[in-house]
């Protein structure tokens, strides 16, 4: 006789078992989906169940007193059942229509911000910023707020040509969506890392803090027991101080933002999309970064006076030119725009591997 099978904890549990009952019944058979208004959209089965999504902007760090309320506006509407999206949104997922409107009026007492479905700007994936990140060149978490603070009318209410997704990284490691995101912030430094010769010694290891660096731009230094930093070759990424503390890289003064547009995932209409650089250089202002703000602005603006319907930013750049992006935003183009980076062709990063 088989012995019953052993629960254990080790790996995540599957993801059917969380589904709402309509859900599992109707899996894999839909008829249509309809968005009903910014935040509430309704996929009906060719059996003609339906169940009815509430989504609601949260940001990406949540207390645990933030997520006992979800899981409670959960239990009261919709069964337990809920979810958070990779682009931080909480969608509820409701399967009786009378609880629609009383969980929007409970939503609305309690000061969420209902939106994002459709030809909108859905809630922006970032990083972890000065919160938790060591090598952070700008706060995520701060920007997005301020980002979203001036854009809610985007979420809300006001519609795009099509959606846009918004996305901040810290650093140019990038943990975040950055490299396919239609509007996108990267935290960059611009000096490279101070070399504490004392404390090398003491708190790094010297081969593993040679082969952090992508572009070979760190070598030993024998004499002082310690490493050295070729400028030149030197991307400021921060890897090596994520290897070595004794090399920090950051700096309030010049650490700041660059701002990248054009990148998208979903391969309707066209291949998805790299971002490519708009912005190379806008300062850190804390708190409420006006000067990125308002450069972020710029473009979408641009973006929703020249854009034909369903058009992604990056299909309307390529379709009007980088030359008439330039004009239409009114940016400056500089040598920073000019793709000539040859250095990563003296490392091991040039296959094809790497490439596509």
């Amino acid at each position: 006789m088989a012995l019953p099978q052993r629960r254990t904890d080790i790996g995540p549990p599957h993801y059917k078992d969380f589904l709402p009952p309509v859900i599992q019944k109707n899996y894999g058979d839909w008829k249509y989906h309809e968005i009903l208004n910014p935040g509430v959209m309704v996929h009906v089965s060719n059996k003609g169940e339906k169940i009815w999504t509430v989504r609601v902007a949260s940001p990406r760090l949540l207390s645990t007193d933030t997520i006992r309320e979800h899981a409670a506006l959960a239990e009261k509407y919709c069964g337990g059942y809920i979810r958070y999206t990779t682009r931080h949104n909480v969608e509820f997922l409701v399967s009786d229509e009378k609880n629609i409107e009383p969980l929007l009026k409970d939503l609305k007492d309690k000061k969420y911000m209902v939106g994002g479905i459709g030809p909108r700007i859905s809630n922006i994936v970032h990083t972890q910023g000065w919160v938790h990140c060591h090598s952070a060149a700008c706060d995520a978490s701060g920007l997005v707020k301020a980002l979203m603070d001036e854009f809610a009318d985007y979420f809300t209410t006001k519609s795009l040509p099509n959606k846009v997704r918004l996305a901040v990284a810290c650093c140019t490691n990038m943990c975040g969506a950055v490299h396919c995101s239609d509007i996108a912030l990267v935290g960059i430094h611009r000096k490279i890392p101070i070399v504490e010769t004392d404390k090398i010694k003491n708190m790094c290891e010297v081969p593993s803090t040679i082969a952090a660096c992508p572009t070979g731009a760190i070598s030993p230094d024998p004499a002082n027991k310690a490493v050295k930093i070729k400028e030149e070759k030197c991307m400021y990424c921060g890897n090596c101080f994520s290897v070595c503390p004794a090399l920090p890289i950051a700096d309030p003064v010049n650490d700041g933002v660059a701002i990248v547009v054009g990148g998208k995932v979903g391969s309707l209409r066209s291949d998805p999309k790299f971002s490519k650089l708009a912005i190379p250089y806008v300062p850190n202002n804390p708190p409420r970064w006006p000067e990125v703000t308002s450069a972020v602005k710029t473009i979408l603006e641009a973006y929703i006076a020249g854009a034909r319907k369903h058009e992604r930013v990056g299909e309307w750049v390529e379709r009007i030119g980088w030359e008439s992006f330039f004009k239409a935003t009114k940016l400056p183009f500089t040598f920073q725009h000019i793709d000539d980076f040859t250095i990563a062709r003296e490392t091991y990063r040039n296959s094809a591997a790497f490439k596509w």
